[in-house]
């Protein structure tokens, strides 16, 4: 899985994530091969950079498999969509639709347990809330299985992730979008959103209003009380809202925005943790981070052994994919490429990810796409 800049597309690469917009249209769905007339879309709407699969447009390779199918995250940012309008204009909503799609998650999520989570997929400034609630809800759904919730109780988290930022309806989208930082009256005015949330869910027409209306209330207090609004500590928060909140950083730090670029997995995996101590629910972070792929299938890496690429990664086992050892440390290709399973190594065997120029770099001095190597030829 490589990242480009779109001025580097090329026809026939085939897309690794899918963008979309704010009311679910799809722009393109991952897996998408690509023509001109899309690499043309997606320069017209901005699209600074997209992952493929693939440099080389003759390695034919699928992205891995997503913890939900793309046709069911697509319904449910447009059912997002359509209930924050109405709960703007009519402070209600039509929640049997937002039922039906918190089912569609839970049923694709404990049908598709053996998939990690992947590369978070491109939403446009503009419709990035509605996009954020449904990666949300469905992160948070995924963390509540491993805890091995009943349905009932996914279902009610999952709607609650829905959920969780309605209270941005108060908040201006100049604010929301602002490229810089926020000054001291725009900060007071953003901290605003979970209250505003909790008195717009509290009396919608649902016997599990005061649990919807906790999640979005609580989601950004931290363990140690220094989160907002109400500096709650440890089992004073819900732990829906403990799940809830792991959800909404991830997903916040891995997604692009007007004041920051999209994290990898593994940097926000490592920011989160240096925060968990004192912002997180430890066992749930650790419990969350065993299903998330820190370095998805086709991740480039250099290590003490050479230059490798992620050939697969198992649940729990996270930090340790294994790999394949493609080219020795000067940059000379292998005649035998070497699979090694890093949970057999020093956990400073990597010693970094190559990506952007380097990237471009290397495959210049290589002469070959690295992705070959998850090709049926070398399996």
């Amino acid at each position: 899985m490589i990242s480009l800049s779109t001025k580097k597309l090329r026809q026939g690469m085939i897309t690794a994530q899918g963008i979309y917009n704010a009311k679910g249209a799809s722009y393109l769905t991952k897996g998408t091969e690509l023509n001109q007339q899309y690499i043309d879309r997606l320069k017209k709407i901005g699209i600074s950079k997209v992952n493929v699969t693939a440099m080389d447009p003759k390695v034919r390779l699928q992205p891995p498999e997503d913890i939900v199918q793309e046709e069911t995250r697509i319904n449910a940012i447009h059912r997002v969509f359509n209930a924050f309008q109405d709960i703007e204009r009519f402070d209600n909503c039509n929640l049997d639709m937002l039922h039906g799609t918190s089912e569609n998650i839970v049923v694709d999520l404990l049908s598709q347990r053996d998939n990690l989570v992947q590369i978070t997929d491109i939403r446009l400034h503009d419709d990035y809330t509605f996009s954020h609630s449904v990666n949300v809800a469905i992160l948070a759904a995924m963390l509540g299985s491993l805890c091995h919730l009943t349905k009932q109780d996914l279902l009610e988290l999952t709607l609650g992730g829905l959920l969780h930022d309605i209270g941005k309806l108060v908040v201006p989208a100049n604010i929301l979008n602002k490229p810089s930082t926020l000054n001291d009256q725009e900060f007071h005015i953003v901290h605003r959103h979970p209250e505003a949330g909790r008195l717009k869910l509290i009396d919608l027409k649902t016997s599990i209003a005061p649990t919807l209306a906790t999640i979005a209330v609580q989601h950004h207090e931290h363990m140690d009380g220094r989160g907002y609004p109400n500096q709650l500590m440890g089992s004073q928060i819900h732990r829906f809202s403990r799940i809830t909140a792991i959800a909404d950083v991830y997903d916040a730090l891995t997604s692009q925005r007007p004041y920051k670029k999209a994290y990898k997995p593994y940097t926000a995996y490592r920011i989160m943790s240096k925060c968990s101590e004192g912002q997180f629910d430890e066992e749930l972070l650790r419990l969350f981070f065993d299903n998330v792929a820190l370095y998805p299938v086709g991740t480039v890496l250099k290590t003490d052994m050479g230059y490798a690429i992620v050939k697969k990664v198992k649940f729990g086992l996270t930090r340790t994919p294994i790999i394949c050892v493609f080219a020795d440390n000067d940059v000379q290709i292998l005649r035998h490429p070497i699979d090694v399973d890093l949970t057999d190594c020093q956990p400073e065997t990597i010693e970094r990810v190559i990506e952007d120029q380097e990237l471009y770099t290397l495959l210049f001095k290589l002469k070959v796409d690295p992705a070959i190597y998850l090709t049926e030829a070398f399996a």
